[in-house]
């Protein structure tokens, strides 16, 4: 889908009584802090302002990008944890190295899901500059923080109504 003059990040999730037991904890990448912190910022809010009370909403810094699986799957792995989002941002360079931190990151994050059976979000920009994140951390294209926390709760709610 095309994203040009377009902001992603209106929500049509409806407040559901769920949200209010919900503990999310958010794993968040310190490298690009100017882009990933508006995007937990956006992402509490958006948590706050659909019922989920502050004091479960539970925060935790990684150095980067490339050590968000192993964040995630330590909040994971918390029995009162319902969901993960996992917030970050790489922006493309010179080297490879781009290539290889985004497969690491969404492959681990994929497997952490599947190994803890609870909704674990890939909230990581992954662009080819810094206007490009910041577009899409509170810009044209909206807050990723904010579709990450919105599929955090439609999963919560998917896995409570096949539960």
């Amino acid at each position: 889908m095309a994203t040009s003059l377009k902001n992603l990040s209106v929500s049509n999730l409806n407040t559901n009584d769920l949200f209010k037991s919900l503990n999310i904890a958010l794993v968040v990448a310190d490298w690009n802090p100017e882009i990933t912190h508006a995007m937990r910022d956006a992402a509490v809010h958006f948590l706050k302002a659909n019922g989920v009370p502050d004091s479960q909403i539970h925060l935790h810094a990684v150095p980067g990008t490339f050590e968000l699986p192993l964040g995630a799957q330590w909040m994971a792995a918390q029995v009162h944890t319902d969901a993960v989002i996992a917030i970050g941002c790489v922006i493309q360079g010179e080297t490879r190295h781009f290539d290889f931190i985004c497969s690491a990151c969404a492959d681990g994050i994929t497997q952490v899901g599947l190994k803890y059976n609870k909704p674990v979000i890939f909230g990581v920009l992954t662009t080819n500059t810094l206007a490009q994140a910041q577009d899409r951390s509170g810009g044209k294209h909206g807050n990723k923080g904010i579709e990450a926390a919105e599929t955090a709760l439609k999963m919560c709610l998917l896995k409570n109504s096949v539960a």
